[in-house]
């Protein structure tokens, strides 16, 4: 299983210089993404062949996170609990 876990510092900018050919060459199982500065709303990604899962701040522009994995999981827990 290939794991990784990247703080991107925006999403969004991240996804402008080449986010999306990285994620096709190292192909990892499940890829978690910090400080992604972006609402679920504003963002209409999910990469080909992942589940997305996205955990924004409360206030815009704002940390937030997002996972990518190929295999849906059997549940998914949103903030700290």
């Amino acid at each position: 299983m290939k794991l990784i876990s990247w703080n991107v510092n925006g999403l969004r900018a991240c996804l402008q210089k080449g986010f999306d050919a990285f994620l096709k060459e190292e192909s990892p199982d499940i890829i978690a993404l910090q400080e992604t500065k972006v609402l679920e709303e504003q963002l209409e990604y999910v990469p080909t062949g992942y589940h997305a899962y996205y955990f924004s701040a409360q206030k815009k522009g704002y940390s937030g996170t997002a996972v990518y994995s190929k295999e849906k999981p059997e549940s998914v827990r949103f903030g700290i609990g």
